[in-house]
């Protein structure tokens, strides 16, 4: 049982289908918040905590039984780049986890009774380096590199009390390896959610021998896609499911493509809460969504679960 006297969430998706919340970043945007910033959300932990503590309480509030922390970004070297410490940066660390409790007291008290989770966010190296590299992987580090970046601030986080750690938007498979190295022996669950396109992650890997990866790792409870195209979701769902035995978790962006450049979405939204009837029928447990899907999408899935 978790701290709130509710199933673990591996039991809940042992049981049925768990609601998985939207974009941290634009909901943020939406309430007024410039992100411009390159620790992006992350630098709110420090500025602004209650609009993140918001920000997963309207989630909660749309249907969403996961809050995912603000922690994406937030990293020792990141924080570092800002004149921020090691000693605040951890402090800032944890602080994500107690935001998404304090979202939890929050629903709480207005009323909100079913099973709430908090999944504390790591992640891929690109994105502390703040240059698109997330969606491309092949860093050019060393899988050992890559779990002495990730270890420090994935034993923060556990420490901080999450229900499990997102290992999310994994671009590389051997980024995926560094990252499981570095929760086994944790004492936390975790899932792992790679960012895929056409059936591959985003370096190129097929994803048979990507989720192959976590298919013996204990830890691991719950293995999928996220931060990518909705027509992309179905097969990686059924490839998920077939390679590793677990849960599936899904939460695609909007649809919409995002333009460096200019720092801009363009296209249109091809996300639909219909969807979801597909990805469950083929594995998918833990639904959400990603960039770009707000508490009104999260609603939808809500209603369709």
């Amino acid at each position: 049982m978790t701290s709130n006297s509710f199933p673990s969430l591996a039991d809940a998706l042992a049981a049925g289908t768990v609601v998985l919340d939207g974009g941290m970043s634009n909901q943020l945007a939406s309430a007024g918040h410039d992100l411009s910033d390159e620790l992006w959300s992350a630098r709110l932990l420090a500025d602004r905590p209650d609009a993140v503590a918001d920000a997963h309480l309207a989630y909660f509030r749309a249907g969403a039984d996961v809050a995912i922390t603000a922690s994406y970004q937030a990293t020792f070297e990141g924080f570092a780049q800002r004149g921020i410490g090691p000693g605040e940066a951890a402090r800032l660390l944890a602080v994500s986890v107690e935001l998404g409790r304090d979202a939890v007291r929050r629903a709480r008290d207005e009323g909100i009774v079913r099973p709430l989770w908090v999944a504390a966010s790591v992640g891929p190296y690109g994105a502390m380096l703040a240059d698109g590299s997330e969606y491309r992987g092949r860093y050019g580090v060393s899988v050992d590199a890559l779990e002495r970046f990730h270890r420090p601030r994935i034993e923060v986080l556990a420490g901080a009390g999450p229900d499990v750690l997102a290992l999310e938007t994994v671009p590389d498979a051997d980024e995926a390896a560094a990252l499981l190295r570095a929760v086994r022996g944790l004492g936390v669950p975790a899932w792992l959610s790679y960012s895929v396109a056409g059936g591959r992650t985003r370096a190129g890997q097929p994803l048979e021998e990507a989720f192959a990866l976590a298919a013996d790792v204990d830890e691991v409870i719950a293995v999928g896609v996220n931060c990518c195209a909705p027509q992309d979701v179905e097969s990686a769902v059924e490839t998920a499911a077939r390679v590793t035995g677990k849960p599936v978790v899904v939460y695609p962006n909007s649809g919409e493509v995002w333009d460096a450049e200019v720092r801009a979405w363009t296209g249109r939204s091809t996300f639909t809460a219909e969807q979801v009837a597909g990805w469950r029928k083929a594995g998918a447990r833990l639904i959400g969504g990603c960039c770009r899907v707000g508490p009104e999408g999260i609603a939808g899935i809500a209603r369709v679960v």
